[in-house]
């Protein structure tokens, strides 16, 4: 009896202090505990309530149903585990948030990466289709703001056909598509076409879940063969065990 009160007062004051505590460095209100002592050391949380955040407060996402969240979370832990905890802190991941339905601006978005409050918000609502290669696609933007200097995009635009322009925007286009092409010509989806940074984001999401089609694309598509190889060799230079 006595251990079982010991833990009843652990969870009821040790985690929502937790909480509060986190609130401190992500600002990201209403926020519960799902996993504090990960391997990797993320932290889990997700949304008791709907949230409304950033300046404007344009950023908003609805609270995680139970079921849902318990499903999701396996998911997307299984996912996060292959990176290690050194990986993760160079590329200041430490907080994942999970809620359901995220918008920024009024636009549905998979995922928002913070670097600067080392978090990662997560719509665990996002289509199911592409749901496991959205996690690390997200973590990629991350990678990416972490790390500007390994990612020239002048570099990666000579790897495309002098003729072509991306979007400008991830937003700016209605190329939004995230099924594979069977025809690449140096882009593995349509989304790949909107700005650099998300076609590189879709080409590493393609290799960390070891796409098979990504292989055999890539060997008749010299422009997304140099794109892969491009991608391998700057993560290498972070980690040289992630692929």
């Amino acid at each position: 009896m006595r251990i079982l009160i010991i833990i009843f007062i652990f969870f009821s004051y040790y985690f929502p202090i937790n909480a509060n505590e986190i609130f401190n460095l992500i600002k990201i209100p209403n926020l519960e505990v799902l996993n504090l002592g990960s391997k990797n050391k993320i932290k889990y949380l997700s949304s008791k309530k709907n949230f409304a955040i950033g300046i404007t407060k344009n950023i908003t996402c609805d609270k995680a149903s139970e079921n849902n969240l318990k499903k999701k979370y396996e998911i997307i832990k299984k996912n996060l585990d292959i990176y290690n905890y050194k990986f993760l802190n160079k590329n200041n991941i430490k907080f994942v948030v999970l809620c359901e339905n995220l918008f920024i601006s009024g636009i549905g978005t998979a995922g928002i990466p913070d670097k600067q409050k080392r978090t990662l918000i997560l719509d665990i609502n996002f289509n199911p289709k592409y749901f496991e290669r959205v996690i690390h696609h997200e973590v990629f933007h991350m990678i990416y703001d972490s790390n500007p200097n390994l990612f020239d995009e002048n570099v990666w635009r000579d790897f495309n056909d002098k003729s072509f322009q991306y979007a400008g925007c991830s937003i700016c286009s209605d190329s939004i598509g995230l099924d594979e092409y069977k025809e690449t010509d140096g882009f593995i989806t349509e989304y790949s076409k909107t700005i650099p940074s998300e076609d590189m984001a879709e080409i590493y999401s393609f290799i960390i879940k070891k796409e098979n089609i990504l292989t055999k694309l890539s060997e008749e598509d010299e422009k997304l063969k140099k794109k892969i190889n491009f991608i391998k060799n700057s993560i290498n230079k972070i980690d040289s065990q992630i692929f």
